[in-house]
């Protein structure tokens, strides 16, 4: 069965399909087999698209279990290496918890068992979503512990792997905080060792860029085993990842060195010259230096983010590009966002999407992108009109480019009801909270009006909008505003507490909510209450005696008058109330229901069960 045309044998026979039953047999005989034999054939591609087709994945994991024999995880772990390789497999993997019991199988003592273990964690690690998982389940250890094997593939599996997930700022720091690099300097310093000189070399090398990291390097003297490497060294690879390694230690010392020199207050103070090109060299060592967080941080001491205002408004394209890259690269932290906006940095910034220039609207686009990490920032670039000049710019094939499609989903993230009213669906990664609402599709171009104007205007044909509102009337309004907005708040769900509203005679500064939402359909025709109350006294009064008809119509018109003119007097006057959304004590109620009986569940799939009968 080991040759490549008995497995095709088997495949045309229909064999397969029917063995795939076997994996889960009670008899633990057949089980064993019935591994042994995917194992094997799992090397041959149309074997493995068939399985995937059959979604085989968790019969195969399932063999993973402590419990069972060394030969069944031999095999099982052989399996998945083998369909590891394709992205489906991957992810087939990953969605049915594979990467737990493959990493606790590294510390196997057989050793057949830890080679395709750390094979296949190999090739997971090729994708970002598995990298994140890897870090999660802390797979570093267990990685490093491999180092020591006598098998050169297991310890050349294991540094490849590495490799792979020393990407990550994360992943680089739980190296280090395991002793990893202790371990990777003694492989270079073993000339026995050379085969593994070359993977070592390239997991080094994506170290130093942590920190903390090239400071051990430092100390430790192992700058001078790199240069060693870099000069003696005959083989092209080991030579490349040294150099790779020194550029990375050297340019971590230059910054230092110009940090260390005071540099970064003259670079600030240059920021101001009115020549451009000296603006436009200064804003690119900063943007360099911005590049190393302790460094970052000094730069905020020295008011950098306001002096890179002014530059932002330059008419010189190179002066407008190297600023505004500088602002992507500074506009890491909050603290350096929230300054930026409240010293008004974020209209020019927004002025330069208009740039007929490729690389200034490029970084521009940049700068935005990273502004809009946080929804206070992303809000204001809102109300600029940075998402209307994004969606445009987004639209012609000529002027986009990758980093105006990621500002632009970035602030639709931060905006969810615009997020949803403009494509009508959310991901499974956006949570709404409270304050969103849907007023339903609006057509591009079109600017989504914020709640409180949407509760100001006239009922008219459209729809009800739909409001997510879980927090409870504001203590600070009084009670009249209370009971007002709680019967508004009803309103949005409920056709017959409309009905009930419209039969109460409202208090005076309620015309305001009433006149909020669009109202349901079966109701668009009926009056506001407040307007209703007028009406209804009106024919009543007629029934009274003729001559007084003239009198009481001016005192109708005039409280109908009173009525209307509340919204305009509440801006008007003093110090207008702070506008709070109508709340829903109903829902309110729900979710109270909701949390009590299915928090205190410890099992998923209760919750989940609960959650849906709820």
């Amino acid at each position: 069965m080991s040759g490549e045309e008995n497995k095709a044998t088997l495949l045309e026979l229909g064999a397969v399909e029917p063995l795939t039953k076997l994996l889960t047999h009670e008899d633990k005989t057949v089980r064993r087999n019935a591994t042994m034999i995917f194992g094997i054939l799992t090397s041959n591609n149309d074997v493995k698209k068939l399985l995937r087709k059959l979604d085989v994945m968790n019969s195969v994991i399932a063999q993973l279990t402590p419990e069972e024999e060394v030969v069944i995880h031999e095999f099982a772990s052989l399996c998945l290496a083998n369909m590891s390789v394709e992205y489906t497999g991957k992810v087939q993997i990953l969605e049915h918890g594979g990467l737990e019991p493959l990493i606790r199988l590294l510390r196997s003592p057989d050793p057949d068992v830890k080679k395709n273990s750390i094979e296949s964690i190999y090739n997971l690690a090729q994708d970002f979503e598995c990298r994140a998982a890897l870090q999660e389940l802390n797979a570093i250890p267990p990685v490093l512990d491999l180092l020591k094997s006598e098998y050169p593939i297991i310890q050349l599996l294991a540094l490849k792997t590495l490799g792979a997930m020393t990407n990550s700022k994360k992943s680089q720091a739980m190296l280090r905080d395991n002793q990893g690099l202790d371990q990777l300097i003694k492989i270079l310093e073993t000339k026995d060792l050379n085969d593994l000189h070359i993977e070592a070399l390239s997991v080094v090398a994506n170290c130093l860029e942590d920190m903390d990291s090239m400071v051990l390097i430092q100390r430790t003297g192992a700058l001078q085993k790199l240069l060693a490497f870099a000069e003696s060294s005959t083989v092209p690879d080991i030579q490349k990842n040294a150099a790779k390694a020194i550029a990375k230690a050297a340019y971590y010392s230059y910054v230092c060195a110009t940090a260390e020199a005071e540099g970064i207050q003259p670079l600030v103070n240059t920021l101001s010259s009115k020549r451009d090109g000296a603006v436009a060299n200064a804003a690119t060592v900063l943007t360099n230096m911005a590049l190393q967080e302790p460094l970052r941080e000094a730069m905020q001491s020295h008011e950098l983010m306001q002096a890179l205002i002014g530059p932002l408004g330059s008419a010189n394209t190179l002066v407008q590009s190297r600023v505004a890259l500088a602002v992507a690269a500074t506009a890491c932290d909050v603290e350096a966002r929230t300054e930026l906006r409240n010293r008004g940095g974020l209209e020019p910034l927004v002025e330069l999407l208009h740039s007929k220039n490729n690389e200034v609207r490029r970084h521009a686009s940049q700068a935005v992108m990273v502004c809009a990490n946080d929804e206070l920032t992303a809000t204001e670039l809102c109300k600029l009109g940075a998402l209307d000049i994004l969606e445009e710019i987004n639209l012609s094939i000529s002027l986009k480019n990758k980093f105006s499609e990621a500002a632009y989903n970035k602030l639709l993230n931060n905006n969810l009801s615009l997020k949803y009213s403009q494509t009508g669906y959310l991901s499974s990664n956006d949570i709404i909270s409270d304050g969103f609402y849907d007023s339903g599709r609006i057509n591009p171009g079109t600017k989504l009006l914020p709640l409180k104007e949407l509760c100001l205007q006239e009922p008219g044909h459209r729809r009800a909008v739909l409001l997510i509102n879980n927090k409870s009337a504001d203590a600070s309004l009084s009670m009249e505003d209370k009971s007002s907005d709680m019967s508004y708040g009803r309103s949005i769900s409920s056709s017959s507490s409309l009905r009930r509203a419209s039969k109460e005679k409202p208090k005076k500064n309620s015309s305001r909510f009433s006149t909020g939402f669009g109202w349901p359909t079966e109701l668009k025709s009926e009056p506001t209450s407040g307007r209703n109350t007028v009406l209804s006294k009106s024919a009543t009064k007629e029934k009274g005696p003729k001559k007084a008809r003239g009198k009481r119509e001016e005192e109708k018109i005039r409280e109908e008058e009173e009525v209307l003119a509340i919204p305009k007097l509440a801006g008007e006057g003093g110090p207008e109330k702070e506008w709070y959304p109508p709340s829903d004590p109903g829902f309110c109620t729900y979710v109270y229901e909701v949390t009590k009986s299915v928090l205190p569940m410890t099992n998923i799939k209760e919750q989940i069960e609960a959650l849906a009968k709820l």
